[in-house]
């Protein structure tokens, strides 16, 4: 498969980069180098330890992350990345709207630090979240 035929998937994450990094490994795991896994991090330390999860390349802030989802095919966060001053304050309302406005494909994780109640949402661990969206929300890549 020629690199630009590769479907694209942005990881965005904050704070630390702790759940971007297992979405990375589970991704890496089960899709290998067949889709390009792209670190977006809302700062320096998130995308360093995204990048250590084996993403194939990485930016942080908010213009990278602006400029970069509009050519994703599928962006995969925390819900989070969809409201302006989240993750203490890390997410900027451009980078807000740009995950929103973008025609990519969005895969939320249900994990909030915000004052935010999800309704219908089970209160399942990550490693179960990430098994989910594996298996549901990402199974369309093998038939690529």
């Amino acid at each position: 498969m020629n690199k630009n035929d590769m479907k694209k998937i942005c990881i965005i994450d904050g704070q630390g980069g702790g759940i971007g990094s297992a979405v990375i490994k589970r991704i890496k795991e089960r899709f290998g180098e067949s889709i390009e896994v792209i670190a977006l991090g809302t700062n320096a330390i998130a995308t360093a330890q995204m990048l250590k999860a084996r993403a194939n390349k990485g930016a942080s802030g908010s213009n990278a992350i602006v400029q970069t989802v509009k050519k994703a095919d599928v962006i995969i966060g925390p819900v989070g990345i969809i409201m302006a001053h989240a993750m203490m304050g890390e997410v900027t309302p451009e980078m807000a709207e740009a995950v929103c406005l973008s025609q990519a494909k969005k895969v939320l994780l249900p994990l909030t630090q915000e004052n935010i109640s999800i309704v219908g949402v089970a209160g399942l661990s990550l490693p179960l979240l990430v098994d989910e969206l594996i298996e549901s929300h990402l199974s369309f890549l093998d038939e690529e």
